[in-house]
């Protein structure tokens, strides 16, 4: 399988890591689609929501709810949009969750300078 997410999980592929745990890592999406862009991958492949366990479903989530505050304070966001894709929608094929900060905002700043900003 030549998935680029199974590649960031086993450390094949370079990733700015926020987040790991057991069964998920967070990384900085490297084309962002607003400043702050993170992605929430569970480490064992699933190809789609419709896959996904629901221990990790409710787990991602979890994760989520807890990274959302720290994400926006650090770099003073006023919303974050929480969201997965779906069929034709999901440009890479194992399942992961998207957190957007003020969404409406295209992207202004290199993703390493956010990268600093949320690990300080």
């Amino acid at each position: 399988m030549d998935c680029i997410f199974c590649q960031i999980v086993k450390g094949e592929s370079p990733s700015r890591k926020i987040y790991e745990d057991d069964l998920i890592i967070g990384i900085m999406d490297i084309d962002p689609y607003c400043d702050g862009h993170v992605l929430l991958i569970p480490k064992k492949h699933y190809t789609d929501i419709m896959e996904l366990d629901e221990e990790i479903l409710t787990h991602i989530n979890a994760v989520a709810k807890k990274l959302t505050p720290m994400i926006m304070a650090k770099l003073d966001k006023k919303s974050m949009t929480v969201s997965y894709n779906y069929g034709e929608k999901q440009k890479v094929k194992h399942f992961h969750m998207h957190l957007l900060p003020n969404i409406d905002d295209d992207p202004t700043t290199p993703v390493e300078d956010i990268f600093k900003k949320i690990q300080e």
